[in-house]
């Protein structure tokens, strides 16, 4: 592997000439891609480069898929990557760490944040001198983790509009779980037994719309709710 290309952050230029100088990728695939998108793209780097459906050029038999990309640079990077799961996301505890237009702007989704550590993921693994600007208004430990840029943008505007859901749901039954203590998304089913909840209640229908969707994203089978 040649460490010797680590750019300041990571744009899709950046990304073909590490990919290149690793021999992931050819000058030829570099071309074909350029052709069809323009370097100035505002989708994450590694999300084009993944729809150009390249083989590596040192692995035929292996894609660059963007799980196989991100994974890549994460280890490219020195730090670990994650594959995000919702259902195992404290929905809640995590989008208290930092207000939404501040996460937004940097770029950086929370995943997971206990009393000791806060643990943000991010799509580039190079640009973070952000890090030193948060660590005084957080009380935790900050590191991070790689995931799919895509995956980021979706969950940082899902995570958030969920939170709110559940906090203004709660506040309109008056009791049961909160916004900040809501465990996983499997916790949703509780608000259920709280109350009497109608078609009415938008904030509700709202959190099983979501639930609805991620489960039809990951092509389950069967939804089971109490």
């Amino acid at each position: 592997m040649n460490d010797a290309i680590k750019p300041a952050r990571l744009t899709l230029r950046s990304a073909l000439d590490v990919l290149l100088a690793n021999g992931l990728i050819t000058q030829a695939q570099i071309a074909s891609l350029l052709v069809r998108v323009a370097e100035d793209s505002p989708e994450p780097p590694l999300v084009i480069i993944a729809s150009a459906d390249f083989s590596r050029a040192d692995d035929e038999s292996k894609k660059l898929t963007i799980e196989a990309l991100t994974s890549w640079f994460a280890q490219h990077a020195g730090i670990p990557y994650l594959r995000i799961d919702p259902l195992n996301i404290d929905v809640g505890k995590v989008t208290s760490l930092i207000p939404y237009a501040y996460a937004a702007r940097l770029k950086a989704l929370p995943v997971r944040v206990t009393s000791t550590e806060a643990v943000l993921a991010v799509a580039d693994p190079y640009a973070l001198d952000w890090l030193t600007e948060l660590a005084p208004r957080v009380k935790q430990k900050l590191s991070v983790v790689l995931a799919n840029g895509r995956d980021i943008e979706r969950y940082l505007v899902e995570f958030y509009a969920l939170a709110r859901s559940v906090k203004a749901s709660t506040s309109t039954q008056g009791r049961g779980p909160t916004a900040t203590n809501l465990q996983n998304l499997e916790q949703l089913t509780e608000l259920g037994k709280l109350g009497k909840l109608t078609a009415d209640d938008q904030h509700v229908i709202g959190i099983v719309d979501w639930l609805l969707q991620y489960a039809f994203d990951q092509r389950a089978s069967d939804i089971h709710l109490e």
